[in-house]
């Protein structure tokens, strides 16, 4: 009788450890398959509410729709701590979120920690917190971004994956946290926006953690950030990386660095900002690896997709195009024509995603 409730007992044990490693493989296969189609569509909401109109093969519909259409499935959105000239605050920024989740898109939310664009050239303290000490920018990151991921997950749009800062080479906040001189204050900015995510949570899913960097053609440069990065132990999920050729590198650079970060880093690898344009901007000086044209661009994409799609160990994760419906100058970068008509360059993932 003994022996027999021993058995029972490993039987159960051994049943109720294979469901858990079968549930633990089903969970990671399924995470492992969501490739990310994204685009950062900031700008969306303010252009269709200046009356901006989208078409898809002259068809008039929601920009929004027209991306799911053709196989999206994450969007990407900025936010600024007190824009004035710019509309990506807290409010327009959920509003946009809800719009996109009721379509099914998962959400990538882009923290500037700026009241503006913040970029490798520029990383402005926001008005709010220009008389901070160190010390009380650090708790100001740490609330700020608490307090704005409890407005989203209260919402009802806990963003699925979070970037604490924007393209952060040269770091972020300066010139607290400007890089290389003061990585040590860099860190602990960057250790309190993840921080933050995690205080804001509660018993939601834990936001994936992106760090990003523009260096998406530089083998070196980016080396250099995340070898310096790692030495500080802060924990993170995906390598966030920019890619414009014209500021970047061929696309043979592209892609010896996403096999060096695969390899040497083993984290997922998104290129969450790409772009290329459909009439002629960057190379009227120079030759251009792709014609500058509608087609050119189509072609872009494709071949920046295979380089992603071929990253070892299936750790190239997806694509962002930045930003397909902006308006004005670089709409020559966006995937819609001056007619409001969508360009070749939107169809490149049906084949993809169509069945």
């Amino acid at each position: 009788m003994k022996t027999e409730n021993i058995f029972n007992k490993v039987s159960v044990s051994a049943i109720v450890i294979f469901c858990v490693a079968v549930q633990f493989c089903i969970c990671g296969f399924a995470q492992a398959m969501d490739y990310a189609i994204g685009a950062d569509l900031s700008f969306l909401k303010q252009a269709e509410d200046g009356g901006t109109v989208f078409k898809d093969n002259g068809e008039e519909k929601a920009g929004l729709a027209i991306f799911k259409e053709h196989g999206y499935n994450w969007i990407r959105l900025r936010l600024f701590h007190t824009p004035t000239r710019l509309p990506n605050n807290l409010e327009y920024t959920i509003a946009l979120a809800q719009e996109a989740r009721k379509l099914g898109f998962k959400f990538l939310l882009n923290y500037h920690y700026s009241d503006t664009w913040a970029d490798p050239g520029k990383q402005y303290i926001p008005k709010a917190w220009a008389d901070k000490s160190h010390d009380e920018l650090v708790q100001a990151v740490f609330e700020y971004t608490r307090d704005t991921i409890i407005a989203f997950k209260e919402a009802g749009v806990l963003p699925d994956m979070v970037q604490p800062g924007n393209e952060i080479s040269n770091g972020m906040l300066w010139p607290d946290g400007k890089l290389t001189d003061n990585w040590d204050n860099f860190a602990e900015l960057m250790k309190a926006g993840i921080n933050g995510v995690d205080a804001a949570r509660g018993n939601g899913k834990r936001p994936l953690i992106m760090v990003h960097i523009d260096k998406g053609g530089s083998k070196s440069r980016t080396k250099y950030f995340f070898d310096k990065w790692h030495s500080y132990g802060i924990d993170y999920d995906v390598i966030g990386q920019s890619y414009y050729p014209w500021w970047h590198g061929t696309l043979l650079e592209l892609r010896e660095n996403m096999i060096f970060m695969a390899n040497e880093y083993k984290k997922d690898i998104i290129l969450v900002e790409v772009a290329y344009n459909w009439r002629q901007a960057e190379y009227k000086n120079k030759k251009a690896p792709f014609p500058e044209s509608p087609e050119g661009q189509r072609q872009f994409l494709e071949e920046v997709n295979r380089v992603v799609l071929n990253t070892p160990d299936n750790r190239g994760k997806g694509i962002f195009w930045w930003e397909p419906a902006v308006m004005g100058g670089l709409r020559r970068r966006g995937m819609f024509g001056d007619d409001g008509n969508a360009l070749p360059v939107i169809t490149v993932f049906d084949k993809f995603t169509r069945r």
